[in-house]
């Protein structure tokens, strides 16, 4: 018989709920607002959490007009649900995390629009087993995110809504219309399901996914609709992807020397190949293929430093991340490797200091 022990594996990544419990709970605490019914707190202590105060210790968790974040709180308040859309990569996904969180203490109920495919997916299925004994009850009901979120008085986060089939996005119109779904297997009360206060419904969805099942007119109807662009300024990009590489670095239980100076090379790279413009003003190259997120350089770097912890003692080097820097933006589109390297050629050859020098020097990597 073995004495070996079991190995006890953390999960990869902690609900918004847990990893921040201990804000959360500061700001319940201290929260002296009107609280909407079903909510947890009050729409500005839902700000707070969002965009951090640093009197009270609250990290800022999102970049982007304090004005952006308050509609989409109070469209919250109301019977519409509100959709985020953008481009990939600008955190429409961790908003809606972050939201979902602070209003209902739960940030799990979700459903993602292209692995819902029937109406059981959707709304509700059954258990087959007890279906088959005792016919169909309660017991035997399984219910999906969104009616869990209803019968909870929850936010339910629905991923990529354009990427559920239209018949489908149409189901959801009863729901946000009259908060109300029929179960016509069950006789009575049990057959109405009535959402609960506090619940609504917050999506998302890339704008390039527009043309996958476009949203008909009375769904769009029922939603206020909020674009969330990209982080504009490059301190702030800056801000969030040193942030995030340390979580990631912690949560990988790395110990990297994390050089700001080559991290900036990154962000800088990404900020003016997805905006088509340098810093100072200058028109350049924008790729086509790659979205070039702040997302995408979160992960860029935080590969960067894993590659520095196996494989170099730790700290992290411009040729190291020019390796990932390619491999990122060159994916699909063979017009990219040209506009890179001419971008190389008309921005990275000019710029001053050791660590710009040393990148146009691995300009070889771009083949």
């Amino acid at each position: 018989m073995s004495n070996k022990q079991p190995i006890v594996k953390a999960a990869q990544r902690q609900p918004v709920e847990v990893a921040y419990s201990a804000e959360l709970d500061k700001l319940r605490s201290m929260d002296h607002g009107p609280v909407p019914p079903g909510w947890q707190m009050s729409p500005r202590a839902v700000e707070k959490f969002v965009m951090g105060d640093e009197t009270l210790g609250i990290e800022r968790k999102f970049v982007a007009d304090r004005a952006i974040v308050v509609r989409i709180i109070i469209s919250l308040c109301t019977s519409r649900g509100c959709l985020l859309v953008g481009e990939p990569g600008t955190a429409k996904s961790w908003l809606s995390e972050l939201m979902a969180a602070a209003i209902s203490g739960c940030s799990t109920l979700t459903l993602q629009g292209g692995a819902v495919n029937n109406i059981g997916q959707l709304l509700y299925s059954w258990n087959e087993a007890v279906l088959h004994s005792e016919g169909p009850c309660l017991k035997a009901l399984v219910p999906s995110p969104l009616l869990r979120g209803m019968m909870q008085g929850q936010m339910v986060r629905f991923e990529e809504i354009a990427r559920c089939p239209q018949a489908l996005q149409d189901a959801l119109l009863s729901v946000l219309s009259d908060r109300v779904v029929v179960i016509p297997e069950l006789a009575g009360e049990d057959g109405v399901v009535l959402a609960r206060e506090g619940f609504n419904v917050i999506a998302t969805s890339n704008s390039i996914d527009e043309g996958v099942h476009r949203m008909s007119a009375a769904l769009k109807r029922r939603m206020d609709f909020e674009e969330i662009r990209p982080i504009r300024n490059l301190a702030d990009e800056m801000d969030v992807v040193l942030r995030e590489v340390r979580k990631a670095n912690t949560q990988a239980g790395i110990e990297v020397e994390l050089d700001e100076s080559v991290v900036e090379i990154l962000v800088t790279m990404f900020h003016e190949l997805r905006n088509g413009q340098t810093l100072d003003g200058r028109s350049t190259d924008r790729l086509a293929g790659s979205a070039l997120s702040t997302a995408e350089a979160v992960s860029v770097a935080h590969a960067t430093c894993l590659n520095a912890w196996y494989y170099s003692g730790g700290s992290i080097t411009v040729e190291q991340l020019m390796h990932h820097i390619v491999g990122s933006a060159l994916k699909d589109q063979p017009e990219d490797r040209r506009r890179l390297r001419h971008y190389f050629e008309t921005t990275v050859a000019a710029r001053q200091g050791d660590n710009w020098k040393e990148a146009w020097a691995l300009r070889s990597l771009i083949r």
